[in-house]
């Protein structure tokens, strides 16, 4: 359905053009409005195939599954990176940020869509609030590795590390309680 609804729209377009540049100075208007809503039909068509697809029940499971992974793999790497303490090089700390974060906290992003169809629009929030901060002060710690700045980096490494523990104890809650509704409701 998403393939026939963008072919509507690329085809409604290719095709008002080249209406429009029949003659130059009049806009033959009864081709061109059917042209139009064609295109605004493709548009409604692929809108309501992309929103089934985001609420497959098969996505939201994998998704939820990477966003726990993801968080986990943040929070272990945040862990591990305050662990070392006065052993890890102030300079390098924007190398093992690359390395430890880029991917888990890309993969989160994509996949953080999902917490709103399962857990709620508030819930979602709340999550991506702790994620949101987190981040930050991950980018914080980057920018102070840089510069050269020892005391920022551990600080907000700390800051990134809580930010990160709340969102993670959030996400939890929700995924147990959802886990909880969805076996309540398999029972009745």
């Amino acid at each position: 359905m998403k393939l026939i609804a963008l072919i509507l729209v690329f085809g409604s377009f290719l095709a008002g053009a080249f209406v429009t540049v029949l003659d130059p100075r009049l806009v033959n208007w009864s081709y061109l409005v059917p042209i139009l809503v064609i295109g605004v039909i493709g548009l409604w068509m692929h809108r309501k195939a992309r929103h089934a697809e985001s609420q497959s029940g098969d996505l939201l499971a994998g998704n939820l599954t990477i966003l726990q992974d993801s968080l986990n793999n943040i929070l272990g790497n945040l862990e591990k990176l305050h662990a070392q303490g006065d052993e890890l090089p102030v300079y390098e700390a924007r190398f093992e940020i690359d390395r430890l974060f880029r991917e888990d906290l890309n993969n989160f992003a994509e996949a953080r869509e999902s917490m709103i169809h399962v857990f709620g629009i508030q819930n979602y929030a709340d999550v991506m609030s702790n994620f949101a901060a987190g981040e930050r002060y991950i980018n914080r710690v980057w920018s102070a590795s840089t510069d050269g700045y020892v005391d920022e980096v551990r600080t907000y490494l700390e800051r990134a590390r809580d930010q990160f523990q709340e969102g993670a104890r959030h996400y939890a809650e929700q995924l147990a309680a959802h886990s909880g509704s969805t076996d309540s409701a398999s029972r009745a």
